[in-house]
Parts: structure tokens; C-alpha cells; sequence
């Protein structure tokens, strides 16, 4: 395939084992874990857990990545199509709330092909990093059930400087937009999320200010029917020139953002504890269920 699913656009040619894109992925999915995994939002994870799929690769290069070995290191195992579907399954025969695809933006078109072949009865959820191209995520339309995009960065320089991309804020927004556009905000049955799109955002050390125009974005934006989600697990794997993000958040941090979340009326969401910030939440990357 001549890759352009991802904002970026690369026109990269990815095949079967192989690929040359930003992403660094082939064309057949790669895969580091699919397992049911507790550390979501209650209504995503719920009792049983939710059955998250890893997908290996990323169209960003985050400084402070928290799942570097399979984002930034590619670790994962390259599966067929029908081996992705077949995961599913598994994952819904464990008792699996939804199943969730973590960080699938350049696999969307395998997604697709998998669904294709099997169509669990429980809810697709799709994780992502908010920068998507309006186009691939038009392209899911009544596929998945819902969507759990960040919104990492109100400030493009920012972005710049800790993802490598030039255009988040605007990209991201567009593509949120279109999420909303096809699933509304989040319904729950019997306290678990069916569908709709929940917006996260991760605060980072030192970056308060960017995390405050961030829920003015959004709020601005989306209006305070939007289900959004505050982060306060940042934790540092590796030093940083940025110093701040050799550091987890300070409690005065994260009690200005939440007070400023709260200022802005969103009627519903969640705000993480800081005791969070905890390598223990991430989860083992070693081909579990794969």
C-alpha cells in the first residue's frame, strides 16, 4: 500500500513485513499485547476489564512516550488480518467490557478489514492520539462505537517541540469534531460506556498553562456537553531536557487544572488521582494474547 492515512500523508510504501513511513509499520498489523487491561476510565474499564489491543508504531515521536518500547522501539509481533479478528473474539469470550485499540491511527485500514471479518456484540473503542485525518476517521463510520481521543496540545510549538508535528491543535480538533459528528457524547448502560467520544488530556510537568487553553479549546469548541478526562499519570521513563518532565506533577499543578476544569462547567468526566503517576499502570509489553 502508498500510505496516507495519518496526517502526515507520508505516500510511504508499507507491504506486508515492511514499511516506510513515519510510522515505521508494515501494511498487516503489528501487535505488542491484547489482553484485558483495568487501567481505563471506569466506564471503559468496568468490572471485568477492557480488551485492549496494542498496536506497535506511532505517527507521533513523543519525548515523554509511556509506552516507548512498542511506540517509539516497535516491539510487537506482525499478524494477519484474520489473526486480529480472531483476537477479538478471544478477548470477548474473557468477558471483555469493549474491546479497545490503542494507538491504531495506522492501522486503520486493517481495523476495518478485521471488523470485516468478525463484529464483536460488545463495544469498538478507538484510543488514539487525536492527530487523524478527518478523512480516516470518516472512513470508520459505524465501525466503532467510541472514541477516546487526547487532545494533548493547545499549543502547536509545544507540539512541536515534545511530538514532532507542526499542526496538532488544528488537526486534532477537526478530527474530534468528526468523532463527535458520528457518535455524540457518551451513553453509558449500566455504567459502561456503549458509545460516544471522550476527549483525554495528559497534563504535563511545567506545562500547566498549555493544559489550561487545552479545556478552553475543547469547552470553546465542544461546549460543556463533552465528556472530558484529566490526567494526572505522567511518569518519567528516561531523562529529558526538558526538566520539568524528569519530574511527576506537583499537587499545585494538578489542583490548577482541575480547578479550572471545574470552573468550566463540563458536566461530565473524570480527573485521575495523582497517585496515579505510577510506572505500575503501564502495562507489561510482552506479547500477551498475541
Amino acid at each position: 500500500m502508498i500510505c496516507s492515512l495519518c496526517p502526515h500523508r507520508c505516500q510511504a510504501e508499507r507491504n506486508d513485513r515492511e514499511g516506510f513511513g513515519r510510522c515505521r509499520m508494515p501494511s498487516l498489523p503489528r501487535i505488542a499485547r491484547a489482553a484485558l487491561h483495568h487501567g481505563e476510565e471506569p466506564c471503559i474499564s468496568g468490572t471485568n476489564g477492557s480488551g485492549t489491543v496494542f498496536f506497535s508504531g506511532c505517527s507521533l515521536s513523543c519525548v515523554f512516550c509511556q509506552n516507548a518500547p512498542i511506540s517509539h522501539e516497535d516491539f510487537g509481533r506482525t499478524v494477519s488480518v484474520a489473526h486480529l479478528a480472531d483476537c477479538f473474539r478471544r478477548l470477548e469470550a474473557e468477558g471483555a467490557h469493549n474491546i479497545n485499540l490503542v494507538n491504531p491511527t495506522h492501522y486503520a485500514h486493517s481495523i476495518r478489514q478485521a471488523l470485516e471479518c468478525y463484529r464483536p456484540s460488545i463495544p469498538i473503542v478507538y484510543n488514539s492520539s487525536g492527530y487523524e485525518r478527518v478523512e480516516t476517521v470518516r472512513s470508520l463510520d459505524g465501525l466503532i462505537d467510541v472514541y477516546l481521543p487526547d487532545y494533548k496540545y493547545a499549543d502547536n510549538a509545544l507540539a512541536t517541540a515534545l511530538s514532532g508535528i507542526e499542526n496538532y491543535r488544528e488537526t486534532a480538533l477537526e478530527a474530534i469534531a468528526e468523532m463527535l459528528r458520528q457518535t455524540g457524547p457518551i451513553t453509558l448502560q449500566n455504567g459502561l460506556a456503549v458509545g460516544g467520544t471522550m476527549v483525554r488530556h495528559l497534563v504535563l510537568p511545567g506545562h500547566t498553562c498549555n493544559s489550561l487553553q487545552a479545556l478552553n479549546d475543547l469547552h470553546e469548541r465542544f461546549g460543556s456537553t463533552l465528556w472530558v478526562s484529566l490526567l494526572f499519570q505522567y511518569t518519567p521513563m528516561r531523562p529529558h531536557p526538558d526538566k520539568a518532565l524528569n519530574r511527576t506533577l506537583t499537587p499545585r499543578e494538578c489542583r490548577k487544572v482541575f480547578d479550572h476544569l471545574c470552573a468550566l462547567e463540563f458536566e461530565n468526566g473524570y480527573a485521575q488521582e495523582l497517585s496515579s503517576a505510577t510506572a505500575q499502570l503501564i502495562p507489561s509489553f510482552d506479547l500477551t494474547g498475541v
